[in-house]
C-alpha cells in the first residue's frame, strides 16, 4: 500500500501542490470578486445591482465544466488570450466561486443591523466609506462558517481542472493507470491527500461556528 505512494511521490508531490496553487489563487481572487459583487448587489444605483443580480445569477446556474470549457476552448477562438492552463483554470474558478462568496458575503451585510449604516451616513460617511467601514467587518465576522464551507467546495472543485490538461490531484488516476499501478490504492491515497487539506478548514468552520454562538 505505501509503496504506491513512495514510487509515485514525485507525480503525488506535484499534483497536490498545483491543486493547493489552483486553490490559494482562485480563493483569493474569488474573496476580492466575490466582495466587490457584493457591494453591487447593495449598492443604491440600480445599474450595479443589476451587473451584481446578473452576474450571480447566470454562473451559480452554469455548470462549472462548462465555465472550464469556455475559458480553455472557446476563449481563444473570441482572442481572449489566457497564459496557459493553469491561468485559465484559476479564472474559471474564481469566476463561479466569486458568485457564491457574494452571496455569502451579502447574506452577512443584511445582518448588520440597519441603523448603523443610517449613523454612518447621517455623519456624511458614503456608500463606500460605509460598507468597508462599518458594514463589512461586521459582516465578515458573522460569515466565516458558511465562507469556509464554499472554500472546501472550491478546494474539491479543483479536480476539474484535471480534464483540462492540468496535472494536479485529479489528474493522477490517468497517469497512474498508464504507469499499470493500483486504481484502488491511487484512489485511496488521493482521499487521503484531500482529507489533509480539507481537515484545517474543517477546524477553521468549527472554531467561527463555537465563536459566533457564543457571541450571540
Amino acid at each position: 500500500m505505501l509503496q504506491v505512494l513512495t514510487d509515485n511521490w514525485e507525480l503525488f508531490r506535484d499534483g497536490f501542490w498545483t491543486t493547493i496553487r489552483l486553490f490559494l489563487v482562485s480563493g483569493i481572487l474569488s474573496l476580492v470578486l466575490g466582495t466587490l459583487l457584493a457591494g453591487f448587489r447593495v449598492s443604491p444605483i440600480p445599474a450595479l445591482r443589476a451587473v451584481g443580480t446578473g452576474y450571480v445569477n447566470t454562473l451559480r446556474n452554469t455548470p462549472l465544466t462548462l465555465v472550464f470549457a469556455f475559458l480553455v476552448f472557446g476563449a481563444p477562438k473570441m482572442d481572449i488570450q489566457l497564459p496557459g492552463f493553469f491561468w485559465s483554470a484559476v479564472t474559471a474558478l474564481t469566476l463561479y466561486t466569486s458568485a457564491f462568496v457574494c452571496e455569502v458575503v451579502r447574506s452577512g451585510v443584511n445582518t448588520v443591523s440597519p441603523g448603523q449604516s443610517e449613523a454612518a451616513r447621517a455623519v456624511g460617511m458614503t456608500f463606500i466609506q460605509v460598507l468597508g467601514v462599518v458594514v463589512l467587518p461586521q459582516a465578515f465576522r458573522a460569515i466565516v462558517p458558511p465562507l469556509t464551507s464554499v472554500f472546501i467546495a472550491l478546494l474539491k472543485n479543483t479536480t476539474i481542472a484535471a480534464g483540462f490538461s492540468v496535472l494536479e490531484a485529479g489528474a493522477i488516476p490517468a497517469v497512474m493507470a498508464e504507469r499499470g499501478e493500483n486504481q484502488m490504492l491511487t484512489l485511496l491515497w488521493i482521499t487521503i491527500g484531500f482529507l489533509i487539506l480539507i481537515t484545517p478548514l474543517v477546524l477553521l468552520q468549527r472554531w467561527a461556528e463555537r465563536r459566533t454562538a457564543v457571541a450571540a
